[in-house]
């Protein structure tokens, strides 16, 4: 059995800790990944695609996020 490194879980966490961290909580906040200081914000579309599917994060305009 292979041994996969838990990417997603870490990516996830990753996305939340810095839109915490630079205080996107709000429409008036969000801010691009970028913004936040995710390395390669554009690498793992899918991740972010699906914390907005589930509501972890909210989508407030072209590219920009907040929890």
């Amino acid at each position: 059995m292979a041994f996969f490194p838990p990417i997603p879980l870490i990516r996830r966490n990753l996305i939340v800790r810095k839109l915490q961290a630079c205080g996107a909580v709000s429409p008036e906040t969000a801010k691009s990944l970028a913004e936040a200081g995710v390395t390669n914000p554009n690498g793992f579309r899918r991740i972010t695609e699906r914390l907005v599917k589930t509501g972890v994060i909210k989508q407030a305009g072209e590219g920009k996020y907040y929890l």
